[in-house]
């Protein structure tokens, strides 16, 4: 079945997702009390743009070519355009199966999941409860041989000048000018990163992955009259902050399950061949 877009709404709030570009939700809008639509993610603005994506079997970089495991090196070519690395896996990058759905609840499914040595089948759960939209994200591993995974997702915000935003966190992952790690390093080096008190996003470019996340988060959007509230499994230990400058219209904040260039340096889960791993996000929305 070959669908652009499928619909979800509640009492309180609709969902677009496209099965066709990697079962990405489109749109995420509340319904406000004044009878108004607000967008709680950034709408999509064309082809692969998205308000949110997934993120399988991997999330974020991996240098050297591909990785070595169990004293074998598997390749991987780049696959985003204008990319030296191999980028957040293949899963957003395929077109998903509309599995079963309600009026609020849409499952999707991948089965032919192929990128270097991974082969992997994954499905993906929306459902919409009283305006809050949970994304449960199962992968298994059809690969013959163990292998190191990862997921997550991808959210994009909008941002303005008085976007705000909590998250605590031990430590944050500086960067090179590859955007590979280099070194954690405190947050008390770093105070324009410190979102344990709700904080404004830094005027300068930020794209880190923060570790020791109690999977805990809130945006505030003072223009919108709006509070959007982030909850992850406890798998999702870490999230990525982007936000290349002040004057951007958007922001991601990324609950993943591992560092970047975690095939180097540590923080995947060895899967067993038909063993899987699943994590869940969580957002909900108030009005100010």
């Amino acid at each position: 079945m070959d669908i652009d877009a499928i619909e979800l709404a509640d009492e309180r709030a609709k969902v677009v997702v496209s099965p066709r570009q990697g079962a990405a939700i489109l749109r995420y809008d509340a319904l406000r009390s004044d009878g108004m639509f607000t967008p709680v993610i950034k709408p999509s603005e064309g082809l692969l743009k998205f308000g949110s994506q997934l993120l399988a079997p991997w999330s974020n970089r991996i240098s050297g070519g591909g990785f070595e495991f169990e004293k074998r090196f598997h390749a991987i070519e780049p696959n985003v355009e204008g990319e030296p690395f191999p980028l957040h896996g293949d899963a957003f990058q395929k077109p998903w199966r509309l599995a079963r759905r309600t009026g609020s609840e849409a499952e999707f499914v991948l089965s032919d999941g192929a990128i270097g040595p991974y082969r992997y089948h994954a499905s993906v759960l929306y459902a919409l409860e009283d305006g809050a939209l949970s994304a449960t994200l199962t992968v298994e591993n059809r690969a013959a041989i163990r292998l190191p995974y990862g997921l997550g997702f991808h959210p994009w915000f909008r941002r303005n000048a008085r976007t705000s935003l909590q998250a605590s966190a031990n430590g944050v992952w500086l960067e090179d000018e590859r955007h590979l790690p280099t070194r954690m390093a405190p947050l008390t080096d770093h105070p324009d990163w410190d979102f344990s008190k709700r904080a404004p996003l830094p005027d300068t470019w930020v794209n880190n992955a923060f570790e020791g996340w109690d999977g805990r988060a809130s945006i505030v959007q003072p223009d919108d009259a709006m509070v959007i509230s982030i909850e992850a499994s406890p798998s999702l230990s870490v999230f990525v902050l982007y936000s290349p400058a002040r004057d951007a219209d958007f922001f991601c904040f990324e609950p993943v399950s591992h560092r970047v260039d975690a095939h180097h340096i540590g923080g995947l889960r060895t899967l067993e061949p038909r063993e899987s791993i699943t994590s869940r996000m969580r957002l909900r929305w108030h009005e100010l």
